[in-house]
C-alpha cells in the first residue's frame, strides 16, 4: 500500500511556519563535511530520506557521523583520500542529486564502487554526468541505455578539464567540480545559464579556492579541505508550495521563516511576482555564506504570462508548483526552454498536463514545457504523482482553488525532501489527511 493524500477543497494558509532544510545545501554539507579535515557540525540539516541516503553512504565508506539530535548531524572528516570500499553497493533511493554528485566523488578513488536506487532512479538517465567525467579519466559503466546502477572503476589517474556544458545543470556542474578535486590541474565548469552555486560557495567556505567568472567556475586539483560548521537555511523548492498556495487562495497571509534565497534559486519568486503575486522579502541576512530571508505571501490575482527563459534553470525544481499558479490565473500561461523537466523523478511535463486535466484544465503538452489556460475554479478528481514527491505537494495545494476534493494516490515519496508535509500544511489551513 502507498500513502494517499485527500485535500478537502478551499480555504487560506495563514499563521507562520519554516519549512524543512535545503535538500540541496544538505547533501553537499554531508559530502564536503566527510572529504574535509576534522570535524564539521551541520544545523537545520534535512532528515529526508534523499540526504539520509547520503549520510549512509558515507557511513558505508567508513566516516564516523553521529545524531544527537533531529536535524543536527556531526561528522569526523577523513579528508581527501580516507574513504574506504564499501561492503557493498551504495543506494541512492530515490537521489538523482546524491548519485550525480557521488559520481564524481567516487570517479577519483582507489577503490571500485556502485551506485544503485530506487525503481524511479534506475530509470533515469545519467549520461550527462559519466561522459564528461570519462573525459577526466574517469571509468563508470553504466547499463545499456546509460542508467544505473553505475559501476565506478578505483585507481584512474583523473585530469583537470575545461567542460562547456550543453545545459545548465547544478547536478552536473557539481559532479565535474567535486572530481576537480582529484584530478591533475584545474577543472573548469562553463555553465550555457546561471544554476545553483552552492557547491562552489560550500567550498569555499570548506578552504578550497574557487575561480568563479561570469558562467565559469574552476577548481584546482589535491586541495585539502578544511572542517567548518554549516548552517541549513529552510528549502525554497519545499517553500514554493507555499508560496503558491497562499497566493491562489483569497484570505491567505503567510509568513515563511528562515528560508534560503540564494539568487540561483529565486526564480520562483520572481516569476509569482510577474505574475502579480504579493511576496515580501523580509529581514535579509547571510548565513554561513548563504543568503536568508523571512517571506510574507498574501493572496492576490494571478495573470498568465510567458515565463522568462532566462528564469528557467532558477526554477527547474519548482514548476510543478508553479504550474498550480499558472492553473489558476487568468489567462494563458507558456513554459518553453524546460526540457530538463522530462527527466526528473517522473517527466514532470506530462505527469503534471495530466494531474492538469484531471482537474479540468486546459493544457498543451510542448516538447519541452506547457501551454495552460487559467480558470477561475478547479474541479475535484483524482491525480496520480507517479511517485514524484513534488507533483504530490504541487496537486495538494491546488486543492485550495477546487469545487471539491482532491486526492493525490502514491505519495510516500514526499518523506525524500519535505517530512512531516501533511502534518505542516494542515497547521497552515490545508484540509489534508494521509491514509
Amino acid at each position: 500500500m502507498t500513502t494517499t493524500f485527500t485535500v478537502a477543497a478551499g480555504g487560506s494558509l495563514g499563521g507562520s511556519l519554516r519549512v524543512p532544510g535545503d535538500k540541496s545545501i544538505s547533501h553537499r554539507a554531508i559530502m564536503l563535511g566527510a572529504l574535509a579535515e576534522g570535524r564539521t557540525t551541520i544545523t537545520g540539516f534535512l532528515d529526508g530520506e534523499d540526504c539520509l541516503a547520503t549520510l549512509a553512504a558515507f557511513q558505508a565508506m567508513g566516516v564516523a557521523i553521529e545524531r544527537p539530535e533531529p536535524n543536527t548531524v556531526i561528522i569526523d572528516g577523513v579528508g581527501l583520500h580516507g574513504l574506504k570500499a564499501p561492503a557493498a553497493p551504495l543506494d541512492m533511493g530515490n537521489s538523482g542529486t546524491a548519485m550525480r554528485l557521488m559520481c564524481g566523488v567516487l570517479a577519483g578513488q582507489a577503490f571500485d564502487s556502485t551506485l544503485v536506487g530506487d525503481e524511479s532512479l534506475n530509470r533515469r538517465p545519467m549520461r550527462r554526468v559519466t561522459e564528461p567525467l570519462a573525459r577526466m579519466g574517469a571509468r563508470i559503466d553504466a547499463d545499456g541505455d546509460g542508467t544505473p546502477p553505475l559501476r565506478i572503476h578505483g585507481g584512474q589517474s583523473l585530469r583537470g578539464h575545461k567542460h562547456t556544458l550543453a545545459v545548465a545543470s547544478a547536478q552536473v556542474k557539481s559532479a565535474l567540480l567535486l572530481a576537480g578535486l582529484w584530478s591533475e590541474g584545474e577543472t573548469c565548469v562553463i555553465e550555457p545559464a546561471p544554476t545553483r552555486d552552492h557547491t562552489e560557495r560550500m567550498l569555499q567556505g570548506f578552504g578550497c579556492t574557487v575561480r568563479r567568472e561570469r558562467r565559469m567556475a574552476c577548481v584546482t586539483g589535491d586541495t585539502p579541505l578544511r572542517a567548518s560548521p554549516v548552517e541549513v537555511p529552510a528549502d525554497i523548492s519545499s517553500a514554493a508550495f507555499f508560496l503558491v498556495g497562499a497566493s491562489i487562495s483569497r484570505g491567505s497571509d503567510l509568513l515563511l521563516q528562515h528560508v534560503g534565497v540564494n539568487p540561483t534559486r529565486t526564480g520562483v519568486i520572481d516569476i509569482l511576482r510577474l505574475m502579480g503575486a504579493s511576496i515580501e522579502v523580509l529581514d535579509r541576512r547571510e548565513i554561513g555564506g548563504e543568503p536568508v530571508a523571512d517571506l510574507r505571501v498574501r493572496w492576490a490575482p494571478l495573470q498568465g504570462i510567458a515565463i522568462p527563459t532566462e528564469l528557467v534553470p532558477l526554477a527547474i525544481d519548482e514548476f510543478p508548483a508553479l504550474f498550480i499558479a499558472a492553473a489558476c490565473a487568468e489567462g494563458q500561461t507558456v513554459l518553453t526552454g524546460a526540457e530538463e523537466l522530462r527527466v526528473k523523478e517522473s517527466d514532470r511535463i506530462q505527469v503534471m498536463a495530466d494531474g492538469l486535466g484531471a482537474l479540468g484544465v486546459d493544457c498543451e503538452v510542448l516538447p519541452d514545457g506547457l501551454r495552460i489556460q487559467g480558470r477561475s475554479r478547479l474541479r475535484e478528481g483524482v491525480v496520480q504523482s507517479h511517485g514524484d514527491h513534488r507533483i504530490a505537494m504541487s496537486f495538494a495545494i491546488a486543492a485550495l482553488r477546487a469545487d471539491g476534493a482532491v486526492t493525490i494516490h502514491d505519495c510516500d515519496n514526499v518523506a525524500t525532501s519535505f517530512p512531516g508535509f501533511a502534518q505542516l500544511a494542515r497547521g497552515a489551513g490545508l484540509g489534508i489527511t494521509a491514509s
